[in-house]
């Protein structure tokens, strides 16, 4: 039984950071993807969360059973932008991207059937 399964995007941000000595801007890789942040912050209150889209999820203590992977269609990526106060903004590489072509049969509905809550994540 799990507490929660997510469907939906697992991606990664590229995190805008600045060097203020030599006034150059640079990105760091991150993990993230609501469906996935949802897992993450859940997994930190042990809760049992499932998700369909590995080595963070597994460092996070999440169910990787009904991941999906695809050769041929893109993951996305998301560059988060900082501005003078901190805010920010983004900006996604998605054309399309793999977790708009989730098909139905690729979904495990063995784990939905053993989920309390299913979460599923869509953005624009």
């Amino acid at each position: 039984m799990y507490d929660v399964t997510a469907i939906g995007e697992l991606l990664n941000d590229f995190t805008q950071t600045r060097n203020p000595e030599e006034e150059t801007v640079s990105f760091v890789q991150n993990p993230g993807g609501a469906p996935a942040n949802v897992l993450a912050a859940l997994a930190k209150f042990n809760r049992k969360p499932a998700h369909f889209l590995e080595q963070m999820l597994i460092d996070c203590g999440i169910h990787t059973h009904g991941l999906t992977f695809s050769n041929e269609i893109r993951t996305t990526l998301a560059l988060v932008h900082l501005n003078e106060e901190g805010d920010r903004s983004f900006s996604f590489y998605r054309n399309p991207s793999a977790y708009m072509m989730l098909r139905t049969e690729e979904v495990d509905h063995e784990i939905l059937c053993q989920s309390k809550i299913v979460h599923f994540g869509h953005s624009r």
